[in-house]
């Protein structure tokens, strides 16, 4: 089964069966949940939706059967036509929108794709308000508007530059300082929207751009998520360039990774580190990410005389609780960066808006050793499969007990903090599985961590 519904949305392989894959039908259907759900909320005669999508082959089919169903309830549509994630969220509140869609399926394969949903404020939706929506689709209680009260579409094709323009209007962001660095980089926009919007930014930046995979035919040349066993290419290409890094981002542009000048990762943990190193520089504050990603922001955070607290994984808690600590910087290890001076959402340009003025205005020329300048984690990534009959909540909370005397964190799975490394553990919500995370000072130390806690896990599972 490849339809996965949640709170923040629905995903799945395009084709197959209705209910077991994300077909026509099932589009419509979500659609049709989410402006019913608005429509119950608002006391609005008309309501306006914002949609967007990434370049993926099925992006023009899903796309218009979500218009069209939103123009079915009534709903009006501003079409941005091809978009990323965080230009859609940019676009909601400045048209004064009741919500918005995006149309990706983020880091998926091309087989995939979603309806990712916003409220007005363009921030994902609550859990409470992602509950509702699914109880309204499993009730299919859908009512359509007649024919003198169908919803109109207007088109408007101009968000990615205004996207742009935002990002560099923002205080932190100077462009003039950048054009004089006269830095070159190798952008991958794994041929979807990254690379229409990415070169853009950076050519208006006064940025020489070597664009790879950069046409956004939906055809993703290799697998989109921004890993460093998919980058070999670009890595490549950096170092033959001559160029002072690398820039690649997912289909949607909400996660953005740096390659340093020699070909090596500069780590997606570090892409929030770096900006937040610049950002708590220049404007003093706390900061937020989640339970999964690396302490090295905590570190960073502390530096500058601020305050770090994680959150549970997912967007819409590390947002949850950067306004509740009025953090000025967040985001999630896996090259997320929430700059709330422009809006709550991971967004890819204001990462690399800020981390260029970072190197232009401190003059440093080698990515690499500003990556070797950062604390020096290292991260492992691993999971334990159980039997369905097995209590994975009794599990970890056996795990729990053993590390009470730990510092510990039950409000997403179990987090033990140890004195120099930690370990993660989540529960699938899909299938009995528990995800390990840990984190040490060097890899050997991450992998045993991790090999330890399996062990224990298997002995208070009995397998």
């Amino acid at each position: 089964m490849t339809l996965i519904k949640s709170i923040s949305g629905i995903r799945g392989t395009i084709g197959g069966h209705t209910g077991d894959n994300l077909t026509p039908v099932d589009a419509v259907k979500f659609a049709s949940a989410y402006g019913t759900f608005l429509k119950n909320n608002s006391d609005k005669e008309k309501l306006t939706v914002v949609i967007g999508r990434d370049a993926r082959i099925s992006g023009p089919m899903i796309h218009n059967l979500v218009i069209n169903t939103l123009i079915g309830l009534g709903i009006n549509v501003i079409d941005l036509g091809l978009s990323t994630t965080p230009t859609v969220e940019v676009a909601v509140p400045m048209e004064n929108a009741d919500g918005g869609i995006i149309l990706t399926a983020s880091h998926n394969p091309k087989q995939w794709n979603a309806l990712k949903l916003l409220n007005a404020k363009g921030e994902f939706l609550s859990g409470d308000d992602g509950a509702k929506i699914l109880e309204i689709a499993d009730a299919e209680a859908f009512n359509f508007a007649d024919v003198d009260s169908l919803g109109e579409i207007t088109i408007n094709d101009a968000y990615m530059d205004i996207h742009i323009d935002e990002v560099l209007n923002l205080p932190l962001v100077d462009a003039d300082a950048v054009k004089k660095a006269g830095f070159k980089v190798v952008v991958d926009g794994v041929n979807s929207s990254g690379g229409i919007i990415i070169p853009k930014l950076l050519e208006q930046m006064g940025v020489e751009v070597v664009k790879l995979y950069c046409e956004p035919n939906g055809h993703f040349p290799h697998n989109p998520e921004p890993l460093k066993e998919h980058l070999g290419d670009i890595c490549k290409l950096v170092v033959e360039e001559k160029a002072d890094f690398g820039i690649v981002v997912d289909p949607d542009v909400d996660r953005l990774a740096f390659i340093s000048e020699d070909g090596e990762m500069f780590g997606e943990e570090y892409t929030l580190v770096a900006c937040a190193d610049y950002v708590l520089g220049k404007t003093p504050g706390n900061a937020v990410s989640n339970m999964s990603s690396s302490r090295a922001l905590r570190d960073i955070t502390q530096k500058y005389g601020g305050t770090y607290e994680a959150s549970a994984v997912g967007e819409v808690n590390v947002v949850e609780l950067m306004k509740q600590n009025n953090a000025i910087i967040g985001g999630e290890g896996n090259g997320g960066i929430i700059y709330p001076e422009l809006h709550y959402g991971r967004d890819s340009l204001v990462g690399v808006a800020l981390f260029l003025t970072y190197l232009a205005e401190n003059n440093i020329k080698s990515v690499a050793a500003l990556r070797a300048s950062y604390p020096q984690y290292y991260m492992s990534k691993n999971k334990i499969e159980l039997t369905p009959q097995i209590n994975v909540d009794a599990i970890l909370e056996a795990m729990a007990g053993k590390y009470i005397n730990e510092q510990l964190s039950t409000i997403d799975g179990v987090k033990i903090d140890f004195a120099d490394e930690w370990v993660h553990l989540r529960k699938s919500n899909t299938e009995p599985i528990i995800r390990i995370y840990t984190e040490a000072q060097t890899q050997q130390k991450a992998d045993d961590l991790a090999v330890r806690i399996i062990n224990e896990i298997k002995a208070v599972a009995g397998i």
